[in-house]
This record gives C-alpha cells, structure tokens and sequence, in this order.
C-alpha cells in the first residue's frame, strides 16, 4: 500500500459511484456518477442537506455499503471487487468510524472501552496513549454515565482511533452536543488529524466546521456541487456555530 500519509497520492480514488434503494415507484437514487479523489492525511468536510448523499458516500468509503455501480479504490485495492470477508478485513485494519450517538459499553470504563479494539487490532495504540491524544487522561476509569457528552464522544473517537486507522470516518459527530463541547470534540479531531496523519472525513451541519478542513466537500440531490481547497485553516477553538 502507498504511503496514507502522502498527500500528493489519493487515499481514495472514487470513479462513477451510484447508488440506488428500492425499485419502481419507490427508488431512491442517492448517489449519482460520484468521481471524487481525497489524498492522504487530509480533514475533509462534507456538508449538504438531509438526503443529499453524504452519509451514503461515507457509507460506501467505509465499507459498510456498497456501491450500484462504479467503483471505490482504496490505494491499489477496488472496494467494489472485494467480498464480504475482504471488506470485513478491511474495516478492522483501515477503517474507525465515529457516530452521532456513542455506542459505549455502559458497564466498562472509559480506558475498558478502548481496550476492546486494541485486544483484536494488529498494531494498535496504548488504550491510554488514545485517550491522552483526545484530552482524557484524567477521565480514563470513569464509566460513560460518569462523563459528559463531549466527554463520552471523545472516548469513541479514542476507541476508533486505537486501532490505528488509515481514516476515520465521522457521521454528524458533534450533532447532539451545544458549541463548546462541540469544539472540543473537533479538537480531538483536529489533533488525531494532525498527530496521526489520519484522514478524518466529517460529515456536518454546521457549516462553520468547513473552516478548520482542508478540503470542504458540497453534496446536493446524491451529487457533488463542488470541491473548495482551504488555503488557511481555523483551528477547532474558532469555530463558531
């Protein structure tokens, strides 16, 4: 595999990608001829509204999906002509996705969370080294009702980071926290993005976040509307939304 930190080199080469739910009168087309290159290492920001195929395309990225037609290359591997055991092989070894909703272990602590990827990843973080890296060393033997909700998100962003991902994948992660915890938890990201070199891809809707990315992603009705490459950046702390 390439190196996933070059950023002159595509992580992900997206040619022709459609997808459609359904048939007759019920279809869904959600995805619409997507072609779409994301170098490594990059924070990439999708933003669209409801239906307009972010979470698809991300979806589809992270090998949860697959596509109708055309295809996903990951650095040299076709997403589209891998079975259901290659993509299984694939998440586990280049693949962390962070959620909305958390999805913690409520009877394990915040370092016991994390420790469940490291015990079946190939080369996975320190589950403490994790934590440090989004801010929770002093956090790491609470249990999840003992933490706030920025607080339990950035100890999914850990677990998923653990496992050492080539990209992690981010689905409205700030959407059920008010601004300031938001920002810390795009904080986490930011510093996961830069100390890592992990591409982090960020579905949103708030709009402001597309400042601290480098490169801002525009969907409407299953299509891109257009790519914008930042020059400068924000870091997380100025976002306002």
């Amino acid at each position: 595999m390439a190196n996933p930190l070059d950023k002159s080199n595509p992580a992900f080469h997206v040619e022709g990608v459609t997808k459609v739910y359904g048939s007759g009168a019920s279809t869904v087309h959600a995805l619409r001829g997507v072609t779409l290159d994301l170098p490594g290492g990059e924070l990439v920001v999708l933003l669209g509204a409801s239906g307009s195929g972010k979470s698809t395309l991300l979806n589809i990225l992270g090998g949860l999906d697959r596509a109708t037609e055309g295809h996903v290359h990951f650095f040299d591997s076709d997403l589209a002509d891998m079975d259901d055991h290659d993509l299984t092989l694939y998440r586990r070894q280049h693949v962390g996705f962070v959620f909305q909703f958390y999805n913690l272990m409520p009877s394990l602590t915040a370092l016991e969370n994390v420790e469940l990827v490291t015990e079946i990843a190939e080369n996975p973080l320190d589950p403490a080294e994790a934590l440090a890296l989004v801010g929770l060393t002093e956090r790491m033997h609470h249990f999840p009702a003992q933490l706030s909700g920025g607080e339990q998100q950035r100890v999914a962003i850990a677990r998923a980071i653990a496992k050492r991902p080539t990209a992690l994948f981010c689905d409205e992660p700030t959407g059920a926290l008010d601004s300031v915890t938001g920002r810390a938890v795009l904080r986490a990201l930011q510093d996961v993005n830069e100390n890592l070199g992990t591409i982090v891809l960020i579905i949103t809707h708030a709009a402001a976040t597309a400042e601290m990315a480098d490169r801002v992603i525009h969907f409407a009705d299953g299509k891109i509307r257009d790519v914008v490459v930042n020059k400068t950046k924000k870091s997380a702390e100025e976002i306002i939304w």
